[in-house]
């Protein structure tokens, strides 16, 4: 599953990552004990968003060439909400989330950060990623304007800073299937956008 690697930060700027190639990852055994521990090991070592974001990209992928059950592993969407959300690790004191999720056709995320970091690969469909910023206004401290948007599809990667703010829509007839990596969240830096209103509430 080759894809393009994409970084997304604050001010709405998405861009391209160097890519690895598949073939460079391929390791006997590589299962998702072996990902959280290496995972673990990336966070303890490195502070920097910036820095270890492309790391957890590269390790992210390597588990999508090797792990054929991660990619497996996926639930029905909800015919009322049009997603679903299969936590796939769990344990209490671990800080963080990873899952995979899934979108039915045309169901559309609202504008929203995560008050940390993320990681979203996509397994499978289309994923239509709108990017936006917050805007500097007297009157409006919660404004934001759109940035721009990008199609994601089956083997790509991308990776924001949790001042990140996107919404997602599932695309084509199909629905849409990620699987998720997120830091620990600050709930008091996860908000969710109305761009009539110019208002920000929490998440």
């Amino acid at each position: 599953m080759q894809g393009q690697d994409w970084y997304l930060t604050g001010d709405g700027n998405v861009q391209a990552v160097a890519k690895v190639r598949a073939w460079d990852l391929l390791r006997d055994n590589y299962r998702l004990y072996r990902f959280l521990t290496e995972l673990e090991d990336i966070l303890n070592q490195v502070e920097e968003e910036s820095l270890f974001l492309p790391k957890i990209q590269k390790l992210v992928r390597s588990l999508l060439v090797n792990s054929y059950w991660v990619q497996s592993q996926c639930l029905e969407p909800d015919p009322t909400t049009g997603t679903a959300v299969l936590q796939l690790y769990d344990e209490l004191g671990f800080p963080l989330t990873v899952q995979t999720v899934t979108f039915a056709p045309g169901t559309k995320s609202n504008i929203h950060n995560h008050g940390t970091w993320g990681v979203v690969a996509v397994l499978k469909g289309q994923e239509k990623n709108t990017f936006w910023q917050r805007v500097k206004h007297p009157e409006l401290p919660d404004k934001i304007e759109c940035t721009g948007e990008l199609n994601l599809v089956p083997g790509d990667i991308i990776s924001f800073t949790q001042d990140a703010i996107h919404c997602v829509e599932a695309m084509g007839d199909e629905p849409t299937v990620t699987f998720n990596v997120y830091g620990e969240t600050d709930p008091k830096q996860r908000f969710e956008f109305d761009v009539v209103k110019h208002l920000a509430k929490r998440f």
